[in-house]
C-alpha cells in the first residue's frame, strides 16, 4: 500500500494519540488536528480531583506501562496527563499534532454520496482508499481564519463526552429563564479550572443535577470549599452503582465475574453458534448470582440504602451499560456531616430562588445550578459533516445503536473511521486495539466484507446491546464482551485471539492490556 496517502486524525485525545502512533509505525505521515492547546481530550478539561474510573493496570497502553512512581490504583488527573504526555513524547507524536486547529467541517468530494452509500462494498471496493477517486476536504479554523486540507482518509477521534452539552428542556415559565441565580453545565465548570471554579462556588448554595461521575466530583469539590454552612445539594434522577472500588466480599475482584472468558459464556453473543447459545441459557442463573453477590457487598459498605440511593437496576446491567463509577474518598461521610445533601427526584423545574422538585412542595434554594446532565455525542458527530446525507446516516436512528462495523466503520460513509465513540470498561486499551486494527486495514492488511455483511453484523451487536444494556443501548458498550469483541479484531488481523497460556488461564483469568502487548498483525 502506498505510504504517501494523506491520513487525517481529528482529535488528540487517547484515541487520537494511539491511532497516530500506529499510523507512524506503519510508515504513514498522519496529521492530527486538535482544537485545544493540549493533548488528552476530555482529560485535559477534567477537574483536578478527578481520578481514573478503571484500575491503573487496566487503563494503560499495552506497550507503555505506567511509571514505577505511580503507585495508586486510581491515578488522578495530573498523573494521567503526565502519563499521556510521556507516551506522546516517547513515540514522537508531537511532530504530527497541529494544536489549536479546530475542524469545523468535513466534506467528501468524489463519487456521488448516494452512489457510495448504496454500493455493495464500502468505498466501492472494500478497501481503505476505494478506487482513489474520492477525497475529504477538511475545513480547519486557526488563528481566526479557515484553512482547507485535502485528505485521503479521515479518522474521527472526537469522543462523546465533550463539546455539545445535553441541556434539559422545560415547560414555559419553568426553565432557567425564571431563575435569578446562575446556571451552567458541568462542561463549563470543568473548563474553568479548579481555582476559578472554587471562586465561583465559594459561599454559595450550589445544586448539582445528576449522579454520574462528573456530578459526584463537582459536589465533592463544592463540599470541600463550603463545608456545612453552604451545603451542596444533588438532585438524583436515577441512582447508580457508584462504588468504592472493584473488589467484593473477601477482597475478591469483580473482574473474575465480568472480564474473563468464562463470564462471557453467561451471555448471548453476536454471531454465536448453537453450543454457545445453549451454554448462555444454561449458565444464566450464574449471571444473576454474580450480580447479587456484588450488590450485597456494595450495599453493606456504601450507605446507599440509608439515603435512598439504591439503584432500581441490577449491578450487572450497570456493568453491561458501562455505567459504573468510583466514589470520591469519604463521599458518604460528607453526606452524613451535611456537607452534601442527596435528593431523589425524576423531574424538577426552576423558580426565582431555586428548584422545585416533583412531588415535593419545598423549594431547594440555590445560588448556582450545575447541570451534570451529560453530552449529546451523537449531535457532535453529526455536526462535523457538511453532507446532510452523512449527518443522517452517521449516528443512525434513536431506536438503533450507532451503526459502526467493529465499532469503527460506518458501512455507507467512505474513507472514514470513528475511534472512541463506542464504550468499554477500560476505554484506553480498547481504543488502542481498535486503532491497531484500523491502521492495519488502511495499510492494506485486509479487505472489508460486503456492505450487507457489515450491516448484518451491526444488527447482531445491536441485539446484544439492547438485550443487556436495555435503555442505555445507545452507549454501544462492549464492556462485558470485550474479549469476544477483541477476538474479532485479532482474527481480522490474522492474529491468534487466545492470548494466555493454558486452558484454565484462558478461561478464568481476566483479560487486560498486557495480553495484547506482543500482538503483531500479519502483513
Amino acid at each position: 500500500m502506498e505510504k504517501n496517502k494523506r491520513v487525517a486524525i481529528i482529535g488528540a485525545g487517547i484515541s487520537g494519540l494511539t491511532t497516530c502512533k500506529h499510523a507512524l509505525e506503519r510508515g504513514f505521515d498522519p496529521v492530527v488536528f486538535e482544537s485545544d492547546s493540549d493533548i488528552g481530550g476530555v482529560w485535559a478539561r477534567t477537574l483536578e480531583s478527578t481520578r481514573l474510573q478503571s484500575p491503573r493496570v487496566a487503563y494503560q497502553f499495552s506497550d507503555f506501562p505506567w511509571p514505577d512512581s505511580v503507585k495508586e490504583d486510581y491515578p488522578d488527573h495530573k498523573q494521567v496527563m503526565e502519563y499521556l504526555w510521556s507516551y506522546t513524547r516517547h513515540f514522537g507524536l508531537l511532530k504530527c499534532i497541529k494544536f489549536e486547529h479546530k475542524v469545523v467541517e468535513i466534506e467528501y468530494v468524489g463519487p456521488k454520496e448516494e452512489e457510495m452509500a448504496s454500493s455493495d462494498f464500502w468505498s466501492g471496493n472494500g478497501k481503505a482508499f476505494g478506487n482513489g477517486n474520492g477525497v475529504w476536504n477538511i475545513s480547519v479554523e486557526t488563528g481566526g481564519s479557515i484553512e482547507t486540507y485535502q485528505m485521503d482518509f479521515v479518522i474521527l477521534c472526537i469522543g462523546r463526552f465533550s463539546g455539545v452539552p445535553n441541556i434539559p428542556s422545560f415547560p414555559q415559565g419553568k426553565g432557567s429563564d425564571v431563575f435569578q441565580g446562575k446556571v451552567i453545565h458541568s462542561m463549563d465548570y470543568s473548563n474553568m479550572g479548579t481555582e476559578k471554579a472554587s471562586e465561583l462556588v465559594k459561599d454559595k448554595l450550589v445544586t448539582v443535577v445528576g449522579f454520574q461521575k462528573s456530578a459526584i466530583d463537582i459536589a465533592d469539590e463544592c463540599s470541600n470549599v463550603n463545608g456545612v454552612k453552604y451545603p451542596c445539594t444533588m438532585i438524583v434522577r436515577t441512582p447508580r452503582w457508584i462504588i468504592p472500588d472493584y473488589y467484593t466480599w473477601f477482597g475478591f475482584p469483580i473482574a473474575f465475574f465480568y472480564l474473563n472468558r468464562f463470564s462471557e459464556l453467561l451471555v448471548h453473543k453476536p454471531g454465536e453458534g448453537f453450543l454457545l447459545w445453549l451454554l448462555a441459557i444454561m449458565l444464566s442463573p450464574l449471571r444473576w448470582l454474580f450480580s447479587k453477590f456484588c450488590e450485597s457487598y456494595y450495599k453493606s459498605v456504601v450507605p446507599m440504602k440509608k439515603y435512598g440511593m439504591v439503584p432500581d437496576h441490577s449491578f450487572a446491567q450497570s456493568i453491561f451499560s458501562c455505567l459504573i463509577a468510583i466514589l470520591p474518598e469519604k463521599f458518604y461521610d460528607k453526606v452524613e456531616e451535611g456537607r452534601i445533601i442527596l435528593k431523589k427526584s425524576k423531574e424538577f423545574s426552576f423558580c426565582k430562588e431555586g428548584l422545585i422538585l416533583e412531588g415535593e412542595g419545598k423549594m431547594v434554594k440555590s445560588h448556582i445550578v450545575i447541570l451534570a446532565t451529560g453530552y449529546r455525542g451523537d449531535q457532535k458527530l453529526k455536526n462535523i459533516f457538511k453532507s446532510t446525507l452523512f449527518q443522517d446516516l452517521v449516528t443512525g436512528s434513536q431506536s438503533s445503536t450507532v451503526p459502526l462495523y467493529r465499532e469503527c466503520i460506518h458501512p455507507q460513509i467512505p474513507q472514514l473511521a470513528i475511534i472512541g465513540y463506542s464504550e468499554s470498561l477500560a476505554n484506553l486499551y480498547t481504543s488502542e486495539l481498535r486503532s491497531k486494527w484500523l491502521i492495519h486495514f488502511i495499510d492494506g492488511g485486509f479487505k472489508l466484507p460486503s456492505t450487507r455483511s457489515m450491516e448484518m453484523n451491526i444488527l447482531e451487536w445491536e441485539k446484544y446491546m439492547k438485550k443487556y444494556s436495555r435503555d442505555y443501548f445507545r452507549r454501544s458498550c462492549v464492556g462485558t464482551l470485550h474479549i469476544w469483541y477483541n477476538d474479532r479484531l485479532c482474527l481480522d488481523m490474522g492474529c491468534n485471539p487466545r492470548r494466555k497460556n493454558g486452558f484454565l488461564a484462558e478461561m478464568l483469568l481476566p483479560y487486560g492490556p498486557g495480553d495484547y502487548a506482543d500482538l503483531t498483525p500479519k502483513k
